[in-house]
């Protein structure tokens, strides 16, 4: 009796996929139409799995040129939350093993909510260190954008247990920090390592908000992140700023 086509694809299932090819030489010969179909999705997820290993290799040209000049400990840095009304400007700083392949690693806007989160997990627990760097809203309209942006990013630096050699950072030059390093445009769509400090920094920054949501839930934090949708807009104009906006982005908006 011929085993189960349920079976066959529990076995499939079950399988590690690096041994999948094992399992298209044992059913090769059985003509069943859910057996043809399972075994044409094996062999579809395994073309997008070496397509997806080549993308992350194509990430890492800038990483493999520094290591082979010598340099040991690379990060990557990135920020999330220069352009919000409210909120801190959030960096991250990453520095991932030399081996390192995390599949499915992007610019984080390219990524669903649900797909930072689980890579999220993965590079705090590959990396060799990490750190995040916080500037409030308050010091924001202090010292504006962009230098909270430098701050954060080398408070994030600072904070890593193993002092980079090397940072590879979205398209800026970071002053006062003491080691090498190398602004990328678009890095963190061109660079593993800053890809990954994107994502971090994403999440950490989106669950800083989802928390001042239920603070202040009027301007609905949980869904806009503090940029300026039209309900967050609406509700400024009608509850005014919370302690938590950024006064100098609301000059054209309201009176502050």
């Amino acid at each position: 009796m011929a085993i189960s086509i349920n079976d066959i694809k529990l076995e499939f299932s079950s399988c590690p996929i690096e041994n999948i090819e094992t399992l298209f030489e044992k059913y090769k010969d059985d003509d069943r139409k859910g057996v043809l179909k399972l075994i044409e999705s094996y062999k579809n997820k395994l073309i997008a799995m070496e397509q997806e290993k080549q993308r992350i290799e194509s990430l890492l040209r800038y990483e493999k040129e520094l290591y082979a000049k010598g340099y040991k400990f690379i990060a990557g840095v990135d920020e999330v939350g220069r352009g919000p009304l409210a909120g801190p400007v959030v960096t991250s700083a990453v520095i991932l093993p030399k081996d390192c392949r995390i599949m499915g690693i992007n610019d984080s806007k390219k990524l669903s909510e649900k797909k930072r989160n689980e890579l999220y997990d993965i590079i705090i627990r590959e990396a060799v260190s990490y750190s995040f760097g916080i500037v409030s809203p308050k010091e924001i309209d202090d010292i504006n954008i962009l230098q909270a942006t430098y701050k954060a990013m080398k408070i994030a630096i600072d904070g890593l247990s193993i002092k980079p050699d090397f940072v590879l950072a979205d398209a800026v030059t970071i002053p006062n920090i003491h080691c090498e390093q190398m602004g990328i445009i678009k890095g963190d769509a061109k660079s593993l390592y800053i890809g990954a400090s994107s994502i971090i920094a994403k999440v950490e920054r989106d669950r800083m908000m989802e928390q001042y949501a239920e603070l202040y839930p009027e301007y609905h934090f949980e869904k806009n992140k503090g940029y300026g949708s039209k309900e967050h807009i609406d509700a400024l104009k009608k509850y005014g700023p919370s302690p938590i906006h950024r006064r100098s982005f609301l000059k054209n908006l309201l009176e502050v």
